[in-house]
């Protein structure tokens, strides 16, 4: 009977320890931003687009322009057990470049920096809800003259 008391005990434990190491929080790392060492070798004023890829890689997000600024971006994100994943840390590294190419000024951004920026959403209501697109086409029938074609 002890043999059989000390595998139950035994498995309590196992489970016990399965189950504590189920709500442990899992972090997930997303992106890329050049450390503050890599950073000291760009110089302001005289580095150019080539010279920054070359020391600390290309970005993956650009300005609107391919000769926009360059933003690095890195992200971390704490995951735990059902809870929805939440940001514990972001930083936003923006290169701008002059016209010509050449490094303008360099930003370093924080999650804490950051502001929430409110997203107007415009939505046209559409006049033709309800019509059929045969009941449109067979609409503008009407609407046209020869005269339009011919340029009378």
């Amino acid at each position: 009977m002890s043999k059989l008391l000390r595998h139950i005990r035994l498995g309590a434990f196992g489970m016990l320890v399965l189950a504590v190491g189920a709500c442990s929080a899992t972090y997930q790392n997303h992106g890329y931003v050049p450390t503050d060492t890599d950073m000291e070798e760009i110089i302001v004023g005289i580095d150019s687009r080539d010279s920054v890829a070359e020391t600390v890689g290309r970005p993956t997000s650009f300005g609107v322009l391919e000769a926009g600024n360059w933003y690095y971006t890195q992200s971390r994100w704490r995951h735990f057990a059902y809870k929805a994943p939440q940001i514990i840390d972001r930083q936003v590294l923006a290169i701008s470049f002059t016209d010509d190419g050449i490094v303008e000024n360099i930003e370093r951004f924080t999650l804490e920096d950051g502001r929430v920026v409110p997203l107007s959403r415009r939505v046209t209501d559409s006049n033709i809800k309800g019509i059929t697109f045969l009941r449109q086409l067979l609409g503008n029938l009407g609407n046209f003259r020869a005269g339009d074609f011919l340029g009378n």
